[in-house]
């Protein structure tokens, strides 16, 4: 069966630096778009991140551009989200998902992971 395990979560002060890891099994992993999603209680899940199945093409969200880099490594099956400069509203459980072709939509991504938390403190 598909899973999308993320890791690398952690407690982080802020201006500091995580970088987080999906690992993905069951899919043919080079043939999607991954994207990082984020999520705190009692909102949506809001669009982080994303980058197209060859590595060649990402996206972010404004809120996260310059400081956040998403990476993937197709041998190995995995994408990655290195976070700098990191700020107290970057607080959230990450997702990683998988989407053919592209979006910014939760709705669009067909498998999820179970999250990681990162929590940035003053």
């Amino acid at each position: 069966q598909v899973q999308l395990v993320e890791s690398g979560g952690a407690l982080v002060q802020a201006g500091g630096s995580l970088r987080l890891s999906c690992a993905a099994s069951g899919i043919t992993f080079s043939v999607y778009g991954m994207g990082w999603f984020r999520q705190t209680p009692g909102k949506e899940r809001e669009f982080v991140a994303y980058i197209s199945a060859s590595g060649g093409n990402t996206v972010y969200a404004d809120s996260v551009r310059g400081r956040f880099t998403v990476s993937r490594d197709n041998a190995i099956n995995s994408v990655y989200l290195r976070m700098d400069s990191l700020k107290l509203e970057d607080t959230a459980v990450y997702y990683c998902a998988a989407v053919y072709g592209y979006s910014r939509v939760a709705g669009d991504y067909v498998n999820w992971g179970q999250g990681t938390q990162v929590t940035v403190s003053s």
